[in-house]
């Protein structure tokens, strides 16, 4: 018997909306296949804004989120109004029809709040854990103080109040079991691997290129931590050696603009496009189209800890990757990648440089991250860990 048949799982999710998220879809998706019983609640932002819709056999519900925090008391709005959606759309799936678990997916640490209201009715509440919000405070504001200890004490009571955690990778794993105090049976590692006919290996699109000989491609959020500014000072030294290099930056976040500021001032409006968030159509033909992948994430404990999305896109596309240094970093990509020494752009740049004169070595790295993504860490196979573990939590109703 199929413990997932008829059993209704709950997946709330503030931080960003479905399907958008590509793991929480991925997660949703695989639920329903095998035989489960999905509803979703999260807000209306990325250009997801029905209040109500059925995609995939799957119920989405979607709240009104009414703007992009920005300091202590735009975060404290911003999560206060989504709990208070979350709960009541809970409460109103729940007498539709009475779901037996709450899969919680941070940031922030808050969605215990909604569980904590349905434990007595024999709910039981799994964290997905996404980020480690009290180093991911850090990287942003550069600081601890009194929010930080918040963080830490939400962090505590999100583990204090799950049953099960679910891990992105092994560092997060020991976070739970050891900060969390979690049994270690009860923390499982599903990666977020990519779903190859999702992520496809196409022929090159050369008018990416600009009419130059080689294309240097970076996937993902723009904002402040993620090393943007480190990737154009890389940028900058390697347009100063030569000219045949063209850099394609995809992806949307709330530095988008300053960073394209500062790419002009910086002399390389010629060298650099800002694609912004583009379709899944666009981004395949770019990457497929790069010679080389980056990711500039600068050096932190949360960057050093966290394991990048981006990363295994890359590897999905045999593409030679070049990071800065981070232990998540070199875990997955391991010979796909080099590593340059942290907080160096130009060390980065050189690297970079010798991936583009190496047509050998770019083959030889790009065939390795290829087979570790089909053989370890494609989402096919982090599936099957997803679809076990909540085999074991859900033999019991």
């Amino acid at each position: 018997m199929n413990p997932l048949d008829n059993k209704h799982i709950l997946i709330i999710e503030e931080n960003a909306s479905v399907p958008f998220d590509r793991r929480v879809w991925q997660e949703a998706t695989t639920l329903r296949e095998h035989g489960a019983e999905v509803s979703i609640i999260c807000p209306q932002m990325q250009g997801h804004t029905t209040p109500y819709e059925v995609l995939n056999g799957i119920e989405i519900y979607r709240h009104p989120f009414l703007h992009e925090a920005k300091g202590a008391l735009g975060y404290l709005f911003e999560y206060g109004t989504a709990i208070y959606w979350e709960m009541r759309l809970a409460r109103q799936i729940y007498k539709k029809k009475p779901f037996h678990v709450i899969q919680g997916c941070n940031p922030p640490d808050l969605i215990y709040l909604v569980a904590k209201q349905f434990k007595r009715k024999g709910v039981k509440y799994v964290f997905d854990h996404h980020d480690i919000n009290p180093e991911l405070y850090v990287v942003k504001f550069g600081k601890k103080g009194i929010f930080y200890q918040i963080l830490r004490y939400l962090e505590k009571q999100t583990f204090k109040h799950a049953a099960y955690s679910i891990a992105t990778n092994e560092s997060y794993r020991k976070i739970a079991i050891g900060r969390g105090k979690m049994p270690s049976e009860n923390v499982r590692v599903v990666r977020n691997g990519p779903m190859l006919d999702r992520v496809k290996i196409q022929e090159p699109i050369l008018e990416y290129k600009k009419g130059r000989n080689y294309l240097v491609g970076y996937l993902g959020i723009i904002a402040a931590f993620e090393g943007i500014d480190l990737l154009l000072e890389s940028a900058r030294y390697i347009c100063d050696k030569r000219k045949d290099v063209q850099f394609a930056i995809v992806g949307g976040g709330p530095e988008l603009e300053s960073l394209r500021c500062l790419s002009k001032k910086m002399g390389l409006g010629e060298h650099v496009d800002f694609y912004g968030r583009v379709s899944d159509r666009l981004l395949m033909d770019v990457l497929n189209t790069a010679d080389v992948c980056v990711n500039p994430d600068r050096p932190s404990e949360m960057n050093d800890l966290s394991t990048m999305n981006k990363i295994m896109e890359y590897m999905a596309l045999k593409k030679p990757i070049v990071q800065y240094d981070l232990k998540e970093g070199r875990v997955s990509a391991g010979e796909a990648s080099l590593y340059a020494d942290n907080d160096s752009p130009v060390d980065f740049a050189e690297k970079v440089i010798f991936l583009l004169d190496n047509e050998a070595k770019r083959h030889e790295m790009g065939e390795y991250g290829y087979n570790r993504i089909v053989n370890e860490l494609s989402w096919d196979l982090q599936a099957k860990r997803l679809v076990d573990f909540y085999g074991e939590i859900l033999k019991s109703f």
